[in-house]
């Protein structure tokens, strides 16, 4: 099994606290594989760029960027936590596709291809795949539109979905989409529309726990609800080298520190827990595992679970 697919399988371990790192490639594509849904007329405008000039932003290096994006949990966990809360399916969640036709811009097209990523991660996990086909065409003219549909593989993706009957290889290939997507990018001075859409798959996430966590009052849920003030900073920095390019990229920036600001009163601290001994290629390896300590009250969840809906939803509308 792979690093990546155990990951996946990390959701029987989510119960000890341990907050699951995750590579860049992952996140983006386990939350989803491309996707996207309608910022349209008003609010926000986006230019067709999809770099930003030197000039106009400073570079941060790949070794910066990889830290960024390995501490960001992918939502495949929340969809997992979920699930293991028995919490039902619900496709209230999901982001309406049927507007996508209507994204001009790659700036909206790369937020929604990771908004739709995420959304595709939560109805894998529930074993929805029959009703991933939309998303996945969703998805996949996203990223033709991108000039990443190249690597998609969409008719197998599609295939899998259809037959419900190998969730590993779903997860693996989407995975492995991301990756080669997150690389082209990067390799091609297209560094920012990989961040919008890392920026788009962590929102979507964040949205799910949020509104869940509001009926649900498990521990597990709002401590990663609570740890993401940590995250939301990391994000922050990611996005920083291009919240002066234009005002789209402003105001994305703005709505995200107006939910960082509503982390402030949230206190996160950590401990170490029990280290656990395993064996990798016939070698024992010593893995030290850490615990999080989260101290949020229910007005604080509350404020977070509102701005969030707030950044999401003006996000997937325009408005």
């Amino acid at each position: 099994m792979t690093t990546i697919l155990k990951l996946v399988y990390q959701h029987n371990r989510l119960m000890t606290g341990t907050i699951s790192k995750i590579p860049a490639v992952i996140l983006l594509v386990f939350v989803c594989s491309c996707g996207n849904s309608s910022m349209r007329h008003g609010g926000l405008s986006f230019p067709v760029a999809d770099s930003v000039p030197a000039g106009e932003a400073e570079k941060l290096s790949e070794e910066a960027v990889a830290d960024i994006v390995q501490n960001i949990a992918s939502p495949v966990e929340i969809a997992s936590i979920l699930q293991s809360m028995q919490v039902p399916f619900s496709a209230g969640y999901l982001a309406p596709t049927h507007e996508a036709d209507r994204l001009t811009t790659n700036f909206q097209k790369a937020v929604m291809l990771g908004i739709y990523g995420a959304d595709l991660g939560y109805l894998n996990i529930y074993e929805k795949t029959g009703n991933s086909v939309d998303v996945l065409a969703t998805i996949k003219r996203l990223a033709d539109g991108l000039r990443v549909g190249q690597y998609f593989d969409f008719e197998t993706l599609k295939r899998l979905s259809v037959s419900k009957t190998n969730l590993d290889s779903l997860l693996f290939l989407s995975v492995n989409s991301y990756n080669q997507i997150d690389r082209y990018l990067r390799e091609n001075n297209r560094g920012s529309i990989s961040a919008l859409m890392i920026a788009g798959v962590w929102i979507e996430g964040q949205y799910l726990a949020t509104q869940v966590a509001l009926t649900n009052n498990e521990s597990i849920l709002r401590d990663r609800i609570g740890e993401q003030k940590v995250i939301i900073g990391d994000l922050l920095m990611l996005l920083r080298p291009y919240r002066d390019s234009g005002e789209e990229y402003a105001s994305l920036y703005s709505l995200m520190e107006g939910l960082s600001q509503k982390y402030a009163g949230v206190k996160v601290s950590y401990r170490l827990g029990e280290p656990e001994t395993t064996e990798e290629d016939g070698r024992l390896v010593m893995v030290q595992h850490e615990e999080s300590i989260v101290e949020m009250s229910d007005s604080q969840l509350a404020e977070i679970a509102e701005m969030s809906k707030e950044v999401r939803n003006k996000l997937i509308s325009g408005n």
